[in-house]
Order: C-alpha cells, then structure tokens, then sequence
C-alpha cells in the first residue's frame, strides 16, 4: 500500500525538497501551496497533485485534504511547514503585522491538525510533523514575533504527543539552524522603527552574508522523512541545529549573549 504526505508550503524551500523527496521514495505527495502555478517540472508527476491551500483561509484547508482523499484515498502524514518571517523591533510591529504572523505560523497549522486528526483518529495512525526552528528555543535579535510563533508551535506540539499517543498518532518537530533557500528574500517581512535602523541594518546584513554558506534545504527534507518513517516516541529532530542547541544549553549566559552579539549586531 503506497503512503500519502501532505505538504503545506510545497512551492519552494523546505516544502519543495520535502515534496520531491518523497516523491523519490515513491509516496503520493499532495503538494499544497497558495499558488499551485507555481509548482516546478516535478508536480507533473501522476504521485502529485498540487491543492490550493492558504493558511489564511481555513476554507481551503478543508478543501485541499478532501481533494487529497479524493485523488488518493488515504493521508498517513500531514507535514506543516508554510509560513514566513515576520522581523524588526517588536516596538515597530503593528497589530495588523502581529496577527498576521501568528495566523499563518500558529493558527494556520493549528487549522491543518484539526482538519486531519478526525481522519487521524478513525484510521488509528497518522503522524503531524511540524516545522519549527531553533528559533523555537532560542532568541536571536530583531526576530522577537517571528521566534514567538515558533515557541507556539514548540509548545502546541510537545504537549499534544501525549494528547494523541492513544489513538496511535504521532506528533514531530523539526528544527532547523540556517538553511539556504530564498527564505531570506522572499520568506522575510520586516518591522520598522527609526531608533532601531542601525540594529535593522546589522542583522540584514548578517543575513545576507551567511545565505550562500548555508546548507542546501535537501537535508531537511531527509530529516522530515526520517521523522515520517520513525516508528518511534522521539519528538524533535534538529537538522544543522545541534551545535547552537548544545551551545544555548553548555554556555553561562553572559558568553551566548556575548556570542551573539558578536555575530549579529558588529559590522
């Protein structure tokens, strides 16, 4: 019996590699995005299909996991990785900003899991992945309402895998360090204030020079199948995040932040 995944965020990235990735191990891939056009070469494949789905628009959300059932039959696991950056100085975010952020990066995926869990539930197995960051146990500056959703989806996840566990439902996080896809150019939205320029300006341009020495998104789309396939109670899986994870964890506080301040904030 051929598995199903499905991917929200699946047109570039994370979601893409993810999608294609499985694809290779010979799983149907429902390969959701808010633009299904802009789905590569490889969603022509007769394992692929591309629903419209907007995290924005719980309607949607509904509409993309029956288009699943209808073209499959079945969904094994539900992989919840769209969602963007939302950056800058928490005291130039607006309200708009900040629900705006929290919407697509919590309530949406919190819309996604309780989409799938009745058909979880009445199938008795399934398994949620969720895509967090180390942002989502670490801070870094200038990311205050980003690294906020990311501790949301962090806590939302470790307490519902002891919710889920008697119906035979697994629940996994994915953190990743930096990864290099377009996140950084297109993934980003940013908060302004003019007393925070030069801070705005420190942490951009440290974004821009690391991009290209990041890791490809591939390895994150193998750590999310190795998630999808662990039979396995483990919780979180931290692709390129373990060095700065045991970091936070070993050093005094004073030299984390003094690391970090050297990295990020120092021309």
């Amino acid at each position: 019996m051929t598995n199903t995944v499905l991917i929200t965020g699946a047109s570039s990235g994370i979601g893409e590699a993810t999608a294609k990735y499985f694809l290779q191990k010979r799983w149907r891939v429902s390969a959701t995005m808010r633009s299904p056009a802009k789905a590569g070469h490889w969603a022509t494949d007769p394992k692929v299909i591309c629903p419209p789905l907007d995290l924005t628009k719980p309607d949607t959300v509904e509409t993309a996991i029956q288009e699943t059932l209808r073209q499959f039959g079945r969904i094994d696991v539900l992989v919840n990785n769209a969602g963007y950056a939302l950056m800058g100085p928490l005291e130039g975010v607006t309200s708009e900003q900040l629900q705006q952020q929290f919407q697509t990066n919590v309530f949406g995926l919190v819309s996604t899991m309780q989409a799938v869990l009745p058909l979880f539930r009445q199938q008795r197995h399934g398994t949620i992945i969720n895509v967090a960051s180390i942002g989502g146990r670490i801070g870094f500056p200038m990311t205050a309402s980003y690294h906020g959703t990311k501790w949301a989806v962090e806590g939302l996840s470790e307490s519902m895998r002891f919710e889920l566990k008697p119906f035979g439902i697994r629940v996994k996080l994915i953190e990743p360090g930096g990864i290099k896809t377009n996140f950084i150019h297109q993934g980003v939205n940013w908060a302004i204030h003019p007393e925070y320029n030069q801070m705005i300006n420190q942490v951009k341009q440290f974004m821009t020079r690391i991009n290209d020495t990041l890791p490809e998104p591939d390895s994150v789309a193998k750590a999310i199948y190795r998630a999808a396939t662990d039979r396995s109670d483990r919780l979180r899986y931290s692709p390129h995040g373990e060095l700065f994870l045991l970091l936070h964890t070993l050093l005094p506080d004073r030299i984390w932040r003094s690391l970090v301040e050297r990295m990020m904030l120092e021309r």
